[in-house]
């Protein structure tokens, strides 16, 4: 049942992406594919719903908890998407550098490799789904692992949102609320949440090997696509190396006493 899991979750990520591939095209906007991100995992969390025959309410659970995370995530990029109103800079920097070659390259590097992440990531939602025991202790502390994590996340973009509406805060350096003690909360946020679904499908003893996931998503996060892109993207705006100073790279902590 792991197999027909693992295959069927593939093939639809194949025809989500592809879905969104084509319809970059007309609309010639590659970064749509930012807001399609949380709904590829909600795609393959109800798969291994309906095809898993584990333990129904471990899958039920992560299916659950995997829809509120990747809905909100879809949300929140949907909503900055249109207030944009643009194509992300990094893919008009593609077009540009690829031109009439950049449809096909933008297939392959960033659509189906994203469906590649979305289905490696999600291993531990797969892999538990045939698993037939019951939930336990290691599942709930999961549970409260993922809460930590939409806490910081949704709070943190919010408060992001927030900030950045106010004209007077413009070139300025996000420094309140949760951004005292992490300079990524949001960051942050989505490490807890998928070390908290890798806990509950370490629970069922079947599914170790899918720590995988977590991996995958904690490099794209602290050295990749999240926290390393950003800060060289930050480190010349003003105020930003004090920031740096004084406030924890990834994980929360209380913000350092200025050496000045």
């Amino acid at each position: 049942m792991l197999g027909t899991v693992l295959l069927v979750s593939a093939g639809a990520l194949l025809l989500y992406m592809l879905a969104l591939w084509a319809l970059s095209l007309p609309l010639r906007d590659v970064s749509i594919v930012d807001p399609g991100w949380g709904l590829g995992f909600v795609i393959v969390a109800w798969i291994a719903y309906g095809l898993g025959d584990g333990c129904r309410g471990r899958r039920l659970l992560l299916a659950a908890l995997v829809s509120v995370w990747g809905l909100r995530l879809a949300v929140h990029l949907l909503l900055r998407k249109l207030s944009e109103r643009r194509e992300d800079a990094r893919y008009v920097a593609m077009r540009e550098r690829y031109g009439p070659r950049f449809a096909l390259i933008s297939l392959g590097v960033v659509f189906l490799l994203q469906g590649v992440l979305i289905w490696v990531v999600s291993l531990p939602v797969q892999g538990s789904a045939p698993q037939p025991d019951r939930l336990g202790v290691l599942d709930w502390i999961g549970v409260a692992a993922w809460a930590v994590g939409i806490y910081f996340e949704a709070v943190g973009d919010w408060q992001l949102r927030r900030f950045k509406a106010n004209l007077a805060n413009k070139g300025r350096v996000m420094d309140r609320g949760l951004w005292r003690y992490t300079r990524h909360p949001n960051y942050f946020g989505d490490f807890m949440v998928w070390w908290g679904i890798y806990l509950i499908a370490l629970s069922t003893g079947g599914a170790w090997w899918t720590i995988v996931g977590p991996l995958v998503m904690s490099t794209l996060l602290i050295r990749i696509s999240g926290k390393g892109l950003l800060e060289a993207h930050m480190s010349e705006r003003p105020g930003y190396a004090d920031y740096v100073a004084r406030t924890s790279g990834f994980f929360p902590l209380p913000p350092r006493r200025s050496s000045r």
